[in-house]
């Protein structure tokens, strides 16, 4: 299957030197959810920017559905819809008009059953004859994702859509995005809301310092990379670790009442047998144990702190 998004060694440096993106390279099917992660900085607003056509890149290539993105902008940009984290449209006009107004500026005629439709899976429909400068933030919000969806795009960019708004709109907007998805509507997002990516993509990819560092189904990068720990809840608190218990590399918490054990959950020997039977050797004692795993927040966090490893000397 040809990708609907291809992205080849795609470069942007700013006035200044900033390097925004280095070498990214990128393809996203027809039909999937991605989820785009990274700290703020990182390139993820770029990075859409240029698929858009609102930034220029400085170099490398963009297809959208099969069109050059820089050289048959025209049709690449009808494929696609836009929701920014910025709120930006005409205050003075009403919901109505400006999302029919978005529509007339893709050449797609009239399809006033079709806009009352999007207005009211919005929650917008009451609020037709409103003007956009009498909602509120969230109301403000959905009408940018109104506008965004109004040409009826295959390609969806929703760049922190539920930053800022509330229960029921991020509700809404997740039910939108899977029956989209249903209609075969590709959709990337980047969001802070990383548990929304955990259940909602198909494949995340990670970008750090312009540079996508990891491209991964979820539940893949969940198996991959994800850790489990056994948390136990000693006796008799305790003020270090035995030695006895050295090679578990066990970590004392809460004031020495409990001991956790992070290991690996796709090892076929985790090790917790061996650790149980030690303690019950040596009369360590537990009232309660507990596991949990990492969730995509936890891998997240550690792939965007962990250092990229030294460069070594070059030898004579």
């Amino acid at each position: 299957m040809q990708p609907i998004i291809s992205i080849s060694n795609l470069c942007k440096t700013y006035d200044g030197g900033v390097q925004a993106l280095d070498n990214v390279s990128l393809d996203i099917a027809p039909g999937e959810i991605f989820a785009l992660l990274g700290p703020n900085g990182a390139g993820k607003t770029t990075l859409i920017s240029a698929v858009c056509g609102i930034v220029t890149p400085t170099s490398g290539m963009m297809m959208a559905g099969g069109h050059d993105v820089l050289r048959d902008y025209k049709r690449a940009r009808k494929m696609i819809g836009l929701v920014p984290q910025e709120i930006s449209t005409d205050t003075f006009e009403t919901v109505w008009a400006t999302v029919n107004f978005s529509r007339g500026l893709f050449g797609k005629p009239r399809d006033t059953a079709y806009i009352e439709q999007l207005l009211k899976d919005l929650s917008l429909w009451d609020k037709r004859d409103a003007k956009i400068m009498e909602l509120s933030g969230g109301m403000k919000r959905r009408v940018m994702i109104a506008k965004a969806l109004s040409h009826e795009p295959e390609i969806l960019f929703l760049d922190e859509p539920t930053a800022g708004v509330d229960v029921e709109l991020r509700r809404n907007m997740w039910n939108l995005v899977r029956g989209l998805r249903e209609r075969g509507v590709t959709i990337i997002l980047t969001t802070h809301y990383i548990e929304e990516a955990e259940e909602m993509a198909d494949r995340v990819g990670v970008i750090r310092k312009g540079e996508i560092i990891v491209v991964e189904e979820t539940a893949a990068i969940m198996r991959k990379l994800g850790k489990r720990q056994l948390k136990l809840t000693l006796s008799e608190p305790m003020e270090t670790v035995p030695d006895a218990l050295a090679e578990w590399e066990l970590e004392l918490a809460d004031e020495g009442h409990c001991l956790i054990y992070t290991f690996d959950a796709n090892d076929e020997s985790t090790g917790i047998p061996s650790l149980l039977k030690t303690m019950s050797d040596h009369g360590i004692g537990f009232a309660d144990l507990d596991t949990s795993k990492s969730s995509l927040e936890d891998i997240f966090v550690g792939l965007v702190h962990e250092e990229p490893a030294a460069e070594q000397e070059p030898t004579a």
